[in-house]
């Protein structure tokens, strides 16, 4: 077996033990949580009778271990269960509330790609002249300033006083895709704020610890001139950093956008979360954890895969 192959199985082995792993954590948290989720739903009024044929219809009655197993079991065939408030499968309400959240985490990482990779890079070029400095007070700036407000003050600029935009709100992609999109463009740029000042200050580390390498000290002495040397030899070596990153980076918009769902009020998976808790919907709550344990451990993946094909050293090794 190649090198490249065991590294492949190890990524895919990684990945299914940690989505068990997580799953059995989930399931344990909600399970010890204090209190009876049928006497919840049902109110404080209801008949001994009412609470246990509801125990027994959400399966509460039956051992943690087949609870468990069966949960599991549901989800590998698409079946994460039934929200006891909404009276729906767990599965659909993931799909439409996915159907925001996506987009818009989709929408806020290409803006951050697009802004925060030529700061880095430029400021990695002109390193400790004043445009390095002030690209770099920027980003420290948009790394301090919380992407909720800035989602406000890009309202007040775009919708209130512009009227470009929508304040806030989400109009189906069936109904009106253009409007839809229009609609996720403040948010998704308030999220796009902290990760492109990230990221350009992770791209302007990794080219500057690139540029003092040898084969770029080689390149120079060819005849290249030093942007031409980082854009030919530096920038590919410095995207190994910056692929993790922007992993991190795409999970983190995934499962981090309750607040900025919440400011313009949007229908997405963070939203659908929160209701579910302040709701005591553990059903809701456990799928819609997991589904987000399963859209970052896939990101993560990916990214580990992507190495294989960025990082030269990793091919043609043998295990």
């Amino acid at each position: 077996m190649t090198f490249l192959a065991l590294y492949f199985f190890r990524r895919f082995a990684g990945f299914a033990v940690t989505l068990f792993v997580a799953a059995l954590i989930i399931f344990l948290l909600l399970d010890l949580l204090p209190g009876d989720p049928a006497r919840f739903i049902l109110g404080i009024n209801a008949t001994p009778e009412a609470v246990a044929a509801l125990r027994d219809q959400m399966g509460l009655d039956a051992p943690a271990h087949e609870r468990f197993f069966g949960w599991i079991g549901g989800m590998l065939t698409g079946d994460f269960g039934i929200s006891t408030t909404q009276r729906l499968p767990v599965s659909q309400l993931i799909a439409e509330r996915m159907a925001v959240t996506l987009p818009l985490s989709l929408i806020a990482m290409v803006v951050s790609i697009a802004v925060g990779l030529p700061m880095g890079i430029l400021a990695a070029m002109r390193r400790g002249k004043a445009t390095d400095t002030a690209l770099m007070v920027l980003a420290q700036t948009g790394v301090a300033i919380p992407n909720f407000w800035f989602g406000m003050l890009l309202t007040l600029l775009f919708s209130v006083t512009l009227r470009w935009l929508p304040t806030g709100g989400f109009i189906p992609w069936d109904e009106d895709p253009g409007a839809t999109l229009r609609g996720l463009i403040l948010p998704g740029l308030a999220l796009a704020l902290p990760q492109a000042s990230i990221l350009a200050r992770v791209m302007r580390t990794a080219l500057v610890d690139i540029t003092e390498q040898d084969f770029i000290r080689t390149a120079r002495a060819k005849g290249l001139t030093k942007s031409e040397a980082i854009w030919r030899h530096g920038v590919r070596n410095a995207l190994l950093p910056v692929l993790t990153i922007l992993g991190l980076q795409f999970a983190y918009l995934i499962a981090g956008t309750i607040i900025v769902e919440n400011v313009f009020y949007l229908p997405g998976l963070g939203r659908l979360i929160f209701t579910a808790i302040s709701e005591r919907d553990l059903v809701l709550v456990r799928g819609a954890t997991i589904a987000l344990v399963l859209v970052t451990t896939l990101t993560m993946l990916v990214v580990d895969l992507t190495y294989a094909l960025v990082d030269p050293r990793l091919k043609g090794r043998d295990a």
